[in-house]
């Protein structure tokens, strides 16, 4: 897995706005009709370090965020195609809820 830093080209360092221009300059590089692989790839890497929440989750526990609607719409098989959640998903899902969970006794309520 790319580093999401290396994706931006910003270091470990980078400020919240250093971090969110090089973003906005690769999505105008980079725009979804022309490659979208490389437009998502950077969405995600700004997603998992957009500010200091997102940084201490990626340093802590380099797990992405989970789309916890899609991941249950998959468990219950409401999207039509697919079968049922695979068992590794689910522990994902549930990792990440403990993770979330834990994330929250230390960040400041907004």
């Amino acid at each position: 897995m790319i580093s999401p830093y290396r994706i931006l080209g910003v270091s470990e360092q980078a400020a919240d706005a250093d971090i969110k221009q090089a973003y906005l300059q690769g999505v105008k590089d980079n725009p979804p009709d022309r490659d979208s692989v490389r437009f998502r790839q950077i969405q995600d890497a700004y997603d998992a370090i957009k500010d200091e929440d997102c940084r201490l989750r990626h340093a802590l526990f380099r797990v992405p965020r989970v789309e916890f609607d899609a991941l249950l719409a998959q468990a219950f098989n409401q999207q039509g195609a697919g079968g049922p959640m695979a068992a590794d998903d689910f522990l994902k899902l549930l990792s990440t809820v403990a993770i979330e969970k834990s994330l929250a006794k230390f960040t400041k309520p907004t």
